[in-house]
């Protein structure tokens, strides 16, 4: 099925278009996904509202785009939109009881994120480096996972952001720009 046949049965509320669609790009979805989120049980079910999201608008997709670009939008304003929720809810959460009331203990957990296929000996730096991105303002994190870890044009980059190519090189200098800082303020900690 090709992509032009896909997005016509989407159309007709074909549930068959669906399943071709979700597994062409299931793996880039993921990985996007779990590059903002750095969870695995998260990106799986961000993933599927991904899915679910263009199904439901597909209507709304003109067909002169680049399907995959409106793809990684979505998959893109999920994954912001679920870290924006979260962190909501953690604020909330420490408002509501900031300490255990058993043990006095602060009951805020930052869980560590290994990429899955970073090689064993590298899951360290791995974790360093996905922090250091999580740091990063909103539009540069989307930048640098688009450019860096996804491998997408500076073209595809700002039809996705909605922007032009050289603001996505501009935000990329500046992404590099800090990471360089974070990790060097890291590894000075360090040692």
């Amino acid at each position: 099925m090709n992509l032009e046949s896909i997005i016509s049965g989407l159309k007709r509320g074909d549930q068959k278009a669906l399943e071709s669609l979700y597994n062409l790009f299931k793996e880039k979805v993921y990985n996007t996904t779990l590059s903002y989120v750095q969870n695995q049980q998260d990106a799986e079910e961000i993933t599927q509202d991904v899915f679910i999201e263009v199904f439901n608008s597909i209507d709304k997709f003109k067909s002169e785009a680049n399907i995959s670009t409106w793809i990684y939008r979505i998959t893109v304003n999920k994954s912001l939109d679920f870290i924006r929720y979260t962190k909501r809810k953690k604020r909330f959460s420490i408002v509501k009881s900031i300490f255990n009331l058993q043990s006095g203990e602060l009951e805020i957990d930052q869980p560590d994120f290994i990429h899955p296929g970073i090689e064993i000996e590298l899951k360290e730096r791995s974790a360093i480096l996905f922090k250091a991105i999580d740091q990063l303002p909103e539009n540069q994190k989307t930048s640098f996972i688009l450019s860096k870890i996804e491998g997408l044009s500076y073209a595809e980059i700002s039809e996705i952001m909605k922007t032009s190519v050289s603001s996505v090189e501009s935000l990329l200098f500046r992404a590099k720009h800090n990471l360089r800082k974070y990790l060097n303020d890291k590894y000075n900690e360090l040692f």
